[in-house]
């Protein structure tokens, strides 16, 4: 079974062995870990970007993320999911981490928060 944590969804169904505290822990501590990955040509982050898709966190602890880019040219593509799987990993108590680039669905400005429209101006 698996934790899933859908972006930008906050009343999350358990369907896990570990205890819905634990995961509630871990899931907030994921999302907080993300935002401090930054796109290095947009001064907002990937997580209030709307890049980040999905995050499994399974009954072993180890976390699948499914994240997509603003484009699929971007200069990032190489460096920003070792970015995300470091951030993923450094909280306490994950395994192992699986990042898994998409681009179904594409992304689009649509996905981004209030938070990042704001930081980029784009209202």
């Amino acid at each position: 079974m698996t934790e899933t944590i859908e972006a930008k969804v906050s009343n999350m169904e358990t369907h896990s062995a570990l205890p819905p505290e634990e995961t509630e822990r871990l899931g907030g501590e994921i999302v907080a870990a993300l935002k401090t990955v930054f796109d290095p040509e947009i001064p907002a982050d990937i997580y209030e970007l709307g890049l980040i898709y999905k995050v499994d966190i399974k009954d072993d602890r180890t976390v699948d993320v499914e994240m997509t880019l603003t484009t699929p040219n971007c200069p990032a593509a190489g460096e920003l999911p070792t970015m995300v799987e470091n951030a993923v990993a450094s909280v306490p108590g994950i395994g192992i981490v699986n990042v898994n680039l998409v681009w179904e669905p594409a992304w689009t400005p649509d996905r981004m928060t209030d938070e990042a429209r704001l930081v980029l101006n784009m209202w």
